[in-house]
């Protein structure tokens, strides 16, 4: 049973991504006539300058009297000279529905709102902040979906016997895959990150070469930040799904139970509600959680090259000392 649950969620994981990488090798830019948008832009310019020729003299003197200070931060830019979360050099994304967090969507389908590209040092995330962004990415419409495919690979697998066939087998595998998910998210990424005062939040790190790279989004599982910024172990992933994982396999995953079969009309099934199969179950959560922070510190650049935009000709923020 525990080999057929880790290959659940890792074969929709890549099936969902050889859709999206064909789909996004298929897309073609629309083509564009510059000598018609040039004759436009001329014409427009042409009109609004006889237009607005008139008009001329009052908006200088009224434009030298709001005329910025030298050194005074104008619209769009910052005393500091960064960016928002989420609208950094560079990133993907944009400010997500919680204040520091991002809208980013892995494979442009999944949510992956708590990670940040180039985020630097962000003020935390309030109790009530890390459980509405987990819900919103839990409840996002492309979940249910996701659940079903999950729960469709598992009924071809015949993953946890006891349900058997059918639809009605199905809508159980459905519930289970569900509750699995929803349970781990809430507590990996609200309850212990509250509890604990850490932050759930993944801040990609664009540093180095693939190496260095991998083993830092690797060593997220057990490294993350408190809420003042400051390095811990990452209680709220150990526990959290330890916990999420004692949850959902003594309360809903069945219990020991007969089947019929063609073969044996009173096949005995044994209960999945052992201790085995809770640390089986909770190292699959650790080991599935590992390989998406991989996927999500290299999602960005992937995202660069599938928009045919490549990092360095993305515009600078600007300084408001220049």
């Amino acid at each position: 049973m525990s080999i057929k649950f880790v290959t659940r969620p890792f074969a929709a994981l890549v099936l969902v991504c050889l859709i999206t990488v064909s789909a996004a090798a298929q897309q073609t830019p629309a083509p564009t006539n510059p000598d018609a948008t040039s004759q436009t832009s001329a014409r427009d310019a042409q009109g609004a300058t006889q237009q607005d020729a008139p008009k001329k003299d009052a908006t200088q003197q009224g434009a030298s009297k709001d005329a910025p200070t030298s050194g005074s931060p104008t619209q769009g830019q910052s005393n500091s000279g960064t960016s928002s979360p989420g609208t950094n050099s560079g990133s993907t994304s944009t400010q997500g529905k919680v204040a520091g967090t991002s809208n980013d969507r892995l494979f442009y389908a999944l949510p992956n709102f708590l990670t940040l590209e180039n985020g630097g040092k962000l003020p935390p995330l309030s109790a009530r902040e890390k459980f509405k962004v987990v819900a919103l990415g839990t409840f996002d419409p492309i979940q249910f979906p996701w659940w079903g495919i999950v729960s469709a690979i598992s009924q071809a697998e015949n993953s946890e016997p006891a349900y058997g066939q059918g639809w009605a087998a199905y809508g159980k595998r459905y519930g289970t895959t569900a509750g699995d998910s929803i349970v781990e998210n809430f507590m990996v990424g609200a309850v212990f990150p509250s509890i604990l005062h850490q932050d759930p939040r993944f801040y990609q790190s664009s540093k180095g070469g693939f190496g260095h790279r991998t083993f830092y989004a690797v060593t997220r599982i057990f490294v993350t930040r408190s809420d003042s910024g400051n390095k811990q172990f990452n209680f709220s992933e150990v526990f959290g799904s330890a916990f999420a994982a004692a949850i959902s396999t003594y309360s809903y995953h069945p219990e020991s139970t007969y089947v019929s079969t063609p073969t044996n009309p009173h096949m005995f099934i044994g209960s999945d509600r052992t201790l085995s199969n809770t640390a089986s179950v909770w190292g699959t959560q650790i080991a599935l959680d590992t390989v998406t922070l991989v996927v999500k510190e290299f999602w960005p650049d992937v995202h660069r090259k599938l928009s045919h935009k490549q990092k360095s000709d993305v515009p600078q923020p600007a300084n408001s000392n220049h």
